[in-house]
């Protein structure tokens, strides 16, 4: 039997023409640009969003995985994200932060992917960095080897990595620059001003770095208690002694004999102020200061940028960053 004798002349160009949209449609996913020739960029959270958009410019067409003000670590992956991320030019995102995340990236398996932590070095940090026991040693700012790394005398993290390498501004430069790369693999029409964008973008990360270098030069403690692990990259390129109450997880509960560590921390470096963030519970932060009579301030891990953050982008909240330490170390 002939099944298109059954079917009428103007219902068989309707499915005709509906199966033109559809393949026109799966051609226009399938190139992972807009209509308007945008290259669609999908980014997991607030840091990748920002180097996708400030390296990529009027040529793309970023979306964030995670709305502003939500804890990037509690994200959970709608089936319509998953969508976006197989039908994306590039997928940018950091490996580690976001189970949900790297699961869906896995399933979507997008053509093109930055993956953050395969553009630099990762480090285990656990509760403490550096740590108490290296015997005044002096630390003066410089960059540390990476034996230093993973100390975790306080925790059951030792062996994990710390994702957190957008927290020092060298190690997000080198991301910077293969985020650059994989715009360039992804769309080579624009690799020209792909590779302009990123070496301004790296050159304002340097400007940074040397900020933090000057301001906290000359500083009267290395010491500073934070709610979670999140800022070891930074502690360890500034010669710092990060003592965070949970560990890389902002949601752990410290242990009794955690806090008891840290009240002897505190009064032996003599710590003033103990930091909290704006998108994790601050509670811990601040009984552990009222029990000390220690003063609490922000600093801020910049997984997300929120009307409470200090500063309108990663830039305006590092400096936020810097100047908090500055105070906190009596920097001069």
């Amino acid at each position: 039997m002939n099944v298109r004798r059954l079917i009428p002349a103007a219902a068989a160009t309707g499915a005709v023409a509906l199966g033109l949209t559809t393949l026109t449609a799966c051609s226009d996913d399938a190139s992972g640009k807009t209509q308007d020739g945008k290259l669609k960029v999908v980014a997991s959270f607030y840091p990748m969003q920002f180097l996708a958009e400030r390296i990529g410019g009027d040529h793309v067409s970023v979306s964030g995985l995670t709305k502003p003000g939500v804890e990037p670590h509690d994200l959970e992956i709608s089936p319509k994200q998953t969508a976006a991320l197989s039908e994306a030019g590039l997928v940018v995102y950091l490996k580690g932060v976001q189970p949900s995340v790297d699961e869906a990236i896995e399933q979507a398996d997008p053509k093109n992917v930055a993956e953050a932590t395969s553009f630099t070095t990762l480090e285990n940090h656990g509760t403490a960095v550096h740590g108490h026991d290296h015997g005044g040693e002096e630390h003066g700012g410089e960059e540390h080897g990476h034996e230093e790394a993973g100390h975790d005398e306080h925790g059951d993290e030792g062996d994990a990595a710390d994702p957190h390498v957008w927290l020092d501004p060298v190690r997000y430069a080198e991301v910077a620059k293969g985020v650059a790369k994989s715009l360039e693999k992804a769309d080579p029409d624009h690799a020209a001003d792909y590779k302009k964008n990123a070496a301004a973008l790296v050159k304002e990360l340097g400007s940074l770095d040397k900020e933090f270098k000057d301001g906290l030069r000359k500083r009267a403690s290395d010491t500073f208690i934070t709610t979670h692990a999140a800022f070891g990259y930074l502690a360890e390129r500034y010669g710092l002694e990060q003592e965070a109450i949970s560990g890389l997880d902002p949601e752990a509960e410290p242990s009794p004999a955690r806090i008891r560590e840290l009240h002897d921390v505190a009064k032996k470096d003599k710590v003033n102020t103990v930091f909290f963030e704006t998108l994790a519970s601050d509670k811990t932060a601040k009984t552990l200061a009222g029990d000390l009579h220690l003063k609490t301030d922000v600093l801020d891990p910049i997984e997300g940028i929120s009307d409470k953050s200090k500063g309108d982008d990663y830039f305006g909240v590092q400096r936020a960053n810097l100047k908090a330490l500055q105070q906190a170390l009596g920097a001069k």
